[in-house]
């Protein structure tokens, strides 16, 4: 008779190593005055939804407020995160504010219903408090997304 055997969650911290997560929690803890254990929850969330945005190149997703937090915080580990995005995704994941002017933007709900998806079908499960999955969206404060801009 064959057992079934429990698969082990995906997470996002999965994508790097312990000593930059601890680094990525810690300035979140430091910067944001949050708790270690949320600060957890947002790098690893954060991480799986740049993972998702690397699997997804132009389909326009987005962070929600807190999830920003922890993109916010990777970003500014510059060689962290240009290695990571490069080994996740085969390009530089842009932060791009969605405040151009004279640009329409898609809903932020959509762009975040859409990260969420993505997220799912990679085998992370987004943490529902840091979504705000079954609530009302905050979004991203400036509907930040990944944009295919390269550069030229």
């Amino acid at each position: 008779m064959a057992t079934a055997t429990p698969t082990a969650l995906k997470t996002g911290r999965e994508l790097v190593t312990p000593d930059l997560f601890g680094r990525l929690v810690n300035r979140i803890v430091k910067d944001e005055k949050i708790e270690p254990a949320l600060a957890e929850r947002i790098m690893s969330d954060t991480l799986g939804f740049l993972d998702a945005c690397g699997n997804n190149p132009g389909a326009p997703l987005a962070p929600s407020e807190l999830v920003d937090i922890g993109w916010h915080t990777f970003i500014v580990y510059t060689e962290p995160y240009a290695d990571f995005c490069q080994r996740t995704a085969g390009r530089f994941i842009h932060h791009s504010p969605a405040d151009e002017p004279g640009k329409t933007y898609e809903p932020k709900a959509d762009t975040r219903l859409r990260a969420i998806e993505a997220m799912r079908r990679l085998g992370y499960t987004p943490d529902p408090e840091l979504w705000g999955i079954g609530a009302d969206c905050t979004q991203c404060h400036a509907g930040c997304s990944d944009s295919n801009y390269d550069g030229r």
